[in-house]
């Protein structure tokens, strides 16, 4: 549909109950690609960190983080979202481009590593809890939104928060040494 303005070939938005699906569908997409970049995130820093009992602690985490992906692409499907292929890969590639860093060591892996792959970490956790606050508001007008399913993953993402704020404190005070942060 073309805006009605004389001149113009601007696409109106397409609304459902108020809703600009257009918008959405870009909005779940950059979420999707933040949910790839994330699980990559989070599995990369327990097979760095095996053995350890910070792995112990985030690989449920990440476990986690990985189903909060796959929630996300049955909400995309259940709003027949289609899935932008391209934002998927962009997301994926970003995740492994932000592994090349100068962290100070050049043969084994520097404590700094970690403290900025839990920074990451934790970022990504914290944009994943805004989406779902934002769907959440959106299931008042969309009842192909489950307002119960998004609270018990905004329940969630709140808990991996805690999670991973409280190793990445850790993680930092061991790196740079007590009283330091």
């Amino acid at each position: 549909m073309v805006n009605d303005r004389p001149g113009s070939n601007t696409p109106q938005p397409q609304r459902t109950h108020g809703i600009d699906t257009a918008l959405l569908g870009i909005y779940l997409n950059d979420h999707l690609a933040g949910a790839t970049a994330g699980v990559e995130r989070a599995r990369h820093l327990v097979r760095s960190t095996q053995g350890s009992t910070l792995a112990g602690a985030l690989g449920p985490v990440a476990v986690e983080i990985a189903q909060d992906r796959t929630s996300l692409l049955a909400i995309m499907k259940g709003l027949d979202v289609p899935v932008r292929r391209y934002k998927v890969y962009a997301g994926w590639t970003a995740e492994k481009v932000a592994r090349l860093k100068n962290n100070g060591r050049l043969v084994r892996r520097s404590p700094l590593s970690t403290v900025l792959e839990l920074e990451l970490l934790r970022m990504a956790v914290e944009g994943k809890a805004a989406g779902w606050q934002t769907l959440r508001r959106l299931a008042a007008a969309e009842e192909r939104l489950s307002p119960e399913l998004l609270d018990g993953l905004l329940e969630r993402a709140r808990r991996q928060q805690g999670v991973v704020e409280e190793w990445r404190a850790r993680q930092a005070e061991a790196t740079f040494g007590n009283g330091t942060v």
